[in-house]
């Protein structure tokens, strides 16, 4: 079982340093824990929208190494073009991952205090921010990676991250 909510957690240093563990590396531009399992693991972060002055559209980043390497499975079978192509044959669901896109930019959008959006507009990047989706992408009818939709959808379901559910309950 997951929590997760508009009741985030606080970042600690305990917390901090398993995030670094779980990635490899110390985490740039970590804002919070998102979401944590029942043990008090990290699996979803939330990182700064300005990393470094440079323009971080990556709001949520899953850091589970099972949910990660079961998703590197889901990749790894062919999942992202099976799901492509149905969004390419579905209206509604095209219209569903556009939607995920705007509320992500809008989510995004509110987490950046006043101060980070002026540094934006000063580096000519506050309009990179509004253009880019789930995963940072532009084109939002293309999928790129289960990871950034999936970490997306475990703090705010989204329609890429129930196909995955529904995926794997279908799977033996």
């Amino acid at each position: 079982m997951l929590t997760a909510g508009w009741n985030h957690l606080a970042v600690v240093a305990e917390k901090i340093e398993r995030v670094a563990s779980l990635l490899g590396r110390e985490p740039r531009g970590l804002e919070e824990i998102a979401v944590e399992a029942e043990n008090g693991d990290p699996v979803v972060i939330r990182v700064a929208s300005l990393v470094d002055d440079k323009p971080f559209p990556t709001l949520y980043w899953l850091v589970d190494p099972a949910l990660c390497y079961r998703i590197d499975q889901a990749e790894a079978a062919g999942m992202i073009k099976t799901f492509q192509q149905r969004f390419d044959a579905d209206a509604t669901l095209q219209a569903r991952m556009r939607e995920d896109h705007r509320a992500y930019i809008a989510l995004r959008r509110r987490f950046m205090s006043p101060t980070v959006k002026a540094r934006l507009r000063e580096l000519g990047f506050d309009e990179t921010l509004e253009l880019r989706g789930i995963g940072g992408i532009a084109d939002f009818s293309r999928i790129r990676c289960f990871h950034t939709w999936y970490g997306a959808h475990l703090v705010r379901s989204n329609v890429v991250g129930e196909m995955l559910d529904d995926w794997w309950s279908e799977s033996p």
